[in-house]
């Protein structure tokens, strides 16, 4: 069985200089958007959602990785993804237990 077709495109991008490190990882709490807009500056925020971003870090913020490419991902945290922090479940099926 071959590699999937998008793996000579990531193989392509994490060769970048900064790419292989994380740039944000954030979770969407905005339970009042109920669909994708195709939007990354909207979707990332829709509630059950995490989005992490690969390269690029925010400067403004204290990040301090530097890169060409600042690439958003967004997953689906609602049928079956949790979050631990420190061994803690804190969040699973796209809300926080705590």
């Amino acid at each position: 069985m071959g590699s999937p077709p998008w793996q000579a495109l990531l193989d392509q991008v994490f060769q970048l200089d900064g790419a292989r490190r994380f740039g944000e990882a954030a979770i969407g709490t905005n339970y009042g958007i109920n669909r994708f807009t195709k939007n990354i500056l909207f979707d990332e925020k829709i509630g059950g959602t995490v989005h992490m971003a690969v390269g690029q870090s925010y400067l403004q913020t204290g990040g301090k990785n530097q890169s060409s490419i600042h690439w958003d991902m967004i997953a689906d945290m609602t049928k079956g993804g949790e979050i631990r922090a420190d061994g803690e479940k804190i969040y699973e099926n796209g809300q926080f237990l705590i």
